[in-house]
């Protein structure tokens, strides 16, 4: 049987970013990450499904010193735990690190596809982020961008679907004939 995944990015998909001047920004706080309305009840569905729930972040304000690793790794158990996902994949690195993990790289979904025994090609990336988008596809998923109208670019000619939620996204995944 072919194993398959929804990979999650977690800020703007799972949780709520802070959106500052049009741009988004991961909380540092855990008592201030709020779940998103409907995501507990699309991760419930995508498992339904069959599809593996894997949450693939990239977090370098570890690396700038704006947070602690410590942090960052209590809100993705926290949020393992809460939504009942089968794992958080964390990407601590920046840019000049040049990391095969970082977003738009596919080393976090590679990663999982090595762990866990993934057809990558029937796996989907669900991300608000050009990252996640090229990400998905440099990893050989199908994707889905979540548009919430960022200032920054916008991959809306490189998705597979785009749509407005996470609830919204698993609906078109669970549409698709593989």
């Amino acid at each position: 049987m072919t194993r398959r995944a929804a990979f999650l990015d977690r800020d703007g998909v799972l949780v709520r970013a802070h959106v500052r001047n049009g741009k988004p920004y991961v909380i540092h706080d855990p008592a201030a990450v709020e779940v998103l309305a409907g995501v507990p009840e699309a991760i419930a569905v995508l498992r339904q499904a069959g599809y593996m729930t894997l949450v693939v972040t990239n977090q370098p304000d570890v690396v700038r010193g704006v947070t602690t690793r410590a942090v960052v790794d209590a809100i993705n158990e926290r949020l393992r735990r809460e939504l009942r996902l089968d794992a958080v994949l964390t990407c601590f690195h920046d840019d000049a690190d040049d990391c095969p993990c970082r977003k738009p790289r596919p080393g976090l979904m590679l990663q999982a596809r090595d762990a866990y025994g993934l057809d990558l090609a029937s796996c989907f990336v669900i991300g608000d982020r050009w990252r996640d988008i090229d990400a998905g596809i440099n990893a050989g998923c199908r994707t889905v961008f979540i548009d919430y109208h960022y200032d920054e670019p916008r991959p809306l000619d490189r998705a597979d679907h785009v749509c407005g939620s996470l609830q919204e996204a698993t609906r078109w995944i669970l549409a698709q004939k593989r």
